[in-house]
């Protein structure tokens, strides 16, 4: 699945995985040593995430029903809890400094790609 940034024309990620069962959304990213530049982690039913037991630090963008991001953590360490982002509807976990690079903001409209 690619991840693309509507408003500003951007793509976030080219390379993407869905986590949309109890298991893969409670585990996401624990059992990886690293998340490669284009990759991405997006977790349905999501309005906070977690770092128990990660190894490394990202960021995370929380979009609503309607693919407009309503939330954003930058640079999240292990054992951190996100802030609840209670509009959100799923998540997008991305290497650490990619919304700075890519100058994500709240409002911004996402779109999801099966490619």
């Amino acid at each position: 699945m690619k991840v693309f940034n509507k408003t500003t024309g951007t793509v976030i990620a080219l390379k993407g995985k869905v986590a949309d069962t109890f298991l893969s959304r409670l585990t996401g990213l624990i059992n990886r040593a690293s998340l490669l530049q284009e990759e991405t982690l997006i977790i349905t039913r999501c309005q906070s995430i977690h770092m128990f037991f990660m190894r490394f630090s990202i960021d995370v963008v929380f979009v609503n029903k309607e693919n407009c991001v309503v939330g954003l953590v930058e640079r999240i360490k292990p054992f951190q809890l996100s802030p609840i982002f209670f509009k959100a509807s799923y998540a997008i976990e991305i290497p650490e400094g990619k919304i700075a690079e890519k100058k994500i903001t709240i409002g911004d409209i996402v779109e999801l790609r099966n490619e």
